[in-house]
């Protein structure tokens, strides 16, 4: 655990997504700055459960990624969909998101201490496993996720959607976290060169992943708005039906191997 960071968490607002998903907004701290989540989870389930942390697009913590943790609570998990920016900031405009997204991984440190405190509020969860924690982030929330992977947080899995393959780590990586890559075969933010690359630095560091292509989809396929956003800035974003319920169906099917 870092030294020098501080976790105060304040739990309000439940409400009920469903008859048994109960919702809950989550304050905590790293390095004094304020980050808001929002947790999710199956009060029908008596005993306790494995967590998962969910990492936002570039957008920030927005509706998207909380109706992802509600989806993660229906299929029996507790999920905290998590703030990277700090007060949970959220961007209307490419150059915000890309600003956003910058600064919160210019200092790689101040990122994982921020991902690191939302890590103990799921752990010390009543509902939580906290041996049994693992993540998921989308296009900026996968590379975040893959990153954290690479530093060796204490993670069973992790799963990136569309997310960037790039890093500043060097060396090999020194981890038991397993990986799974969930990509659109027609993203032009992923190159053939970053895709070989990523593969060649899992397999000489022994890691456990896998790398899934899916065909026809662009970046961004997993958010319904996707194809809206795209038009409206014309960048290649664009939702794929098919390849977004396979990707889903490919993450239960890792979670499941992970946990059972």
């Amino acid at each position: 655990m870092l030294k020098n960071f501080l976790i105060i968490c304040m739990f309000v607002q439940i409400t009920s997504v469903s008859a048994a998903i109960q919702t809950q907004e989550v304050d905590y701290k790293a390095n004094g700055t304020v980050l808001k989540g929002y947790l999710a989870y199956d009060d029908s389930i008596k005993q306790k459960r494995p967590g998962i942390i969910v990492v936002h697009e570039w957008w920030g913590h927005n509706e998207y990624v909380r109706q992802r943790a509600d989806m993660l609570a229906k299929l029996g998990y507790t999920a905290l969909a998590i703030d990277m920016y700090g007060e949970g900031k959220k961007a209307d405009h490419p150059k915000d998101a890309g600003a956003f997204s910058k600064a919160a991984m210019k200092n790689l440190s101040v990122a994982e201490a921020r991902f690191k405190a939302a890590v103990d509020i799921l752990k010390a969860h009543k509902t939580t496993d906290s041996k049994q924690i693992a993540a998921i982030g989308y296009c900026f929330g996968g590379g975040v996720v893959l990153e954290m992977m690479r530093r060796s947080v204490d993670l069973a899995g992790v799963v990136s959607f569309h997310g960037s393959l790039k890093t500043q780590h060097k060396g090999n990586i020194t981890t038991k976290t397993k990986v799974l890559v969930c990509n659109g075969a027609d993203d032009p933010f992923v190159t053939a060169e970053q895709i070989s690359s990523f593969k060649a630095e899992m397999q000489s560091s022994n890691v456990d992943y896998k790398f899934k292509n899916y065909a026809g989809a662009k970046h961004a396929f997993t958010n319904p708005a996707a194809t809206e956003l795209g038009k409206k800035f014309n960048i290649p974003l664009a939702y794929n039906k098919n390849a977004d319920k396979q990707s889903w169906k490919d993450m239960q099917a890792f979670f499941d191997s992970l946990f059972n």
